[in-house]
């Protein structure tokens, strides 16, 4: 694997939640890359959204992978007739209520055939996640009402949505998308204690084992203490797990023109980091 650039700034990866509390907290992996070696410097759990924002505050400059969608899909937007500006139909998407979300989205769904029930965004296949509209299982739909203004307010440079000229960079991850290549479609974590099982367990030791391995397509393998190790390995809501797959996602991107995103991204939709890699 060939030498990378040094002069890298620090990382984060954020696990996000639309309704963060002390028992299920914003969970924020922070580190730095030397070469392909990427190194966990530590962990941060936030109780609250005012929370997150004082931390990702407190550092002048970084490179980060949030795990909440940032945009909308056109075709929903157009339906709707909502502003097809990004930072217009933000304003107006995060000053409803989350009721009127939920009760325009089912509305749209509602009118819509069985079997595409949902709009989706260009990077919702390549990434395999779920479409951004989506209000329930997961909701995050909510998660960017409740994410993005956080983001911006901060500020931060949202590569393809909202440029600015700021130290800090905020990209869409997803780390569903890393963890599928490393260990398939096995389930790693669960919030629900019934259904964190011993194979879960050893899914999220695998997991663990290749991203010190390196064995993705991202060219950089995650450097972690015994202590670290172990965190990730034991919690088994996966929350710690997945900002560390953020933050691997954010590396890469540090790494890419234009922060890897595609020359024809849509202004509106976004893009998931790494997806169609």
């Amino acid at each position: 694997m060939p030498e990378l650039a040094q002069d890298a700034p620090l990382l984060v990866g954020v696990d996000f939640s639309s309704a963060p509390t002390a028992r299920k907290p914003v969970v924020l992996a922070w580190g730095t890359r030397r070469g392909p070696r990427v190194s966990v410097q530590r962990i941060q759990a936030c109780a609250s959204h005012e929370a997150m924002h004082h931390a990702l505050h407190t550092e002048p400059a970084w490179v980060g992978g949030f795990d909440l969608p940032f945009g909308l899909p056109r075709e929903l937007v157009e339906q709707l007739q909502w502003p097809t500006d990004w930072r217009a139909c933000m304003d107006h998407y995060c000053g409803l209520t989350r009721a009127q979300i939920r009760d325009t989205f089912a509305a749209f769904t509602a009118a819509r055939p069985v079997g595409s029930k949902f709009a989706h965004r260009a990077c919702d296949a390549p990434a395999g996640s779920s479409p951004s509209m989506k209000w329930v299982n997961p909701p995050v739909a909510y998660m960017m009402h409740a994410g993005v203004p956080v983001l911006r307010a901060l500020p931060a440079s949202l590569p393809g949505l909202d440029e600015r000229d700021e130290p800090r960079v905020a990209l869409e991850a997803y780390p569903g998308l890393l963890a599928r290549e490393l260990v398939g479609n096995r389930s790693y974590k669960s919030d629900d204690r019934a259904k964190q099982t011993t194979e879960r367990l050893i899914a999220r030791k695998d997991l663990v084992d290749a991203l010190e391995q390196g064995r993705t397509r991202l060219g950089l393998r995650v450097v972690l203490t015994h202590a670290q190790r172990e965190a990730l390995v034991d919690d088994a809501s996966g929350d710690t797990l997945d900002a560390v797959l953020c933050m691997m996602q954010a590396a890469w991107a540090g790494l890419q023109p234009n922060w890897g995103l595609p020359a024809n991204v849509d202004a509106l939709e976004g893009w998931i980091v790494s997806a169609g890699l």
